[in-house]
């Protein structure tokens, strides 16, 4: 895999999810901060980054005499055509890498055809440097290229490569899941609220707890379930607890997967893909 070191990285858009790229490539070592470029018209989000050492411009326009490796279109979707056309010079010829949700590589490639595409789709942890991100390639992408944005990514948590067609799933398992870890903590905290626990004592501890398994189970490899069982005595407290708690919540997953998957068809549809 590519070292990134030696690598410019131009982020056109610097809100949440751009903003978290440039960030973490800077604060893990991965990139020096003159390495790393953000162009975003707001100017409070443009001092952050400035005051991290990141060179910023106020339009991606201002970037084409940068000449970086990378460019990466961290903007909504809704103003991407017209992003991409006012930066053109910056753009063309060069390995752009674009997390717009939705916008397929066809439509990509269409609106850059001088560009080598990649897309892919980072999930809101990338904040902790603990993100999940699928990569999927376009049609004159190298092998090289696919390595540079999986490196990238890797700096930000764990990456994979993946057919366009997966890509619906993973983000309604994935990108969505961030939200729906989130409100399992919350509905484990509003149970030990109703059974007299203090809030921010059991948030905390519930949290802490998220942590440990999930680090547990990246450190080990084991198996979730094998897992379940270690905890799990026969007959006692956590085996009632699941017995009562997995049926409903396989439904929910299955309910909540396939809602998103449903949605994700409908902006499609929107968009006239």
């Amino acid at each position: 895999m590519p070292a990134l070191r030696d690598k410019t990285i131009a982020i056109v858009g610097g809100g949440t999810m751009g903003s978290a790229i440039a960030l973490g490539l800077v604060r893990t070592g991965s990139l020096e901060p003159q390495r790393v470029l953000v162009a975003d018209p707001c100017q409070d989000r443009r001092d952050h980054l400035a005051s991290e050492g990141i060179q910023v411009f106020d339009a991606a326009s201002s970037m084409g005499a940068t000449s970086p490796d990378v460019v990466i279109i961290a903007v909504k979707p809704q103003v991407l055509p017209d992003v991409v056309k006012k930066a053109s010079d910056l753009l063309g010829g060069r390995l752009v890498i674009s997390i717009a949700a939705g916008v397929k590589l066809q439509a990509l490639e269409s609106l850059m055809p001088t560009s080598r595409i990649i897309r892919a789709m980072p999930n809101l942890p990338i904040w902790a440097v603990s993100g999940a991100t699928a990569v999927c390639a376009g049609s004159a992408v190298t092998r090289e290229d696919v390595g540079l944005a999986s490196a990238l990514f890797g700096c930000l948590g764990c990456t994979l490569v993946m057919r366009e067609d997966q890509l619906d799933a993973e983000g309604a398992v994935v990108s969505c899941g961030p939200a729906y870890i989130a409100l399992f903590a919350d509905l484990l905290v509003r149970a030990g609220v109703e059974h007299g626990l203090p809030a921010a004592g059991c948030r905390e501890m519930v949290l802490s707890t998220m942590r440990g398994v999930a680090g547990q189970l990246l450190e080990s490899g084991e198996h979730p379930r094998a897992y379940m069982e270690r905890v799990t005595s026969p007959g006692g407290t956590t085996a009632a607890g699941l017995r009562a708690m997995e049926p409903s919540l396989m439904l929910a997953v299955e309910e909540g997967i396939d809602a998103a998957l449903a949605r994700t068809a409908e902006l499609g549809q929107a968009k006239g893909e």
